[in-house]
């Protein structure tokens, strides 16, 4: 997997936020956002850098999400 350069920051606090999946019977359903809500505050971001931030961590919990759930060929 390649991540570019431009992504590089939203990647590394996706994967700080690895342990952070709401989980049900059917598996992971979401991430919680509360840690990766308070990491953005220390920040120090404009509201507009936040919301970038998190636009792009909902981006990259989707695709997560969509290669997790991948039912296997049988």
């Amino acid at each position: 997997m390649e991540v570019w350069p431009d992504n590089w920051p939203a990647f590394a606090l996706f994967c700080e936020q690895q342990t952070q999946w709401t989980v049900g019977p059917g598996g992971a359903t979401g991430m919680n956002y509360a840690c990766a809500f308070r990491k953005l505050d220390r920040m120090g971001l404009t509201p507009d850098e936040c919301s970038e931030w998190e636009g792009d961590l909902r981006t990259l919990e989707h695709a997560a999400l969509s290669e997790m759930n991948k039912k296997e060929d049988a």
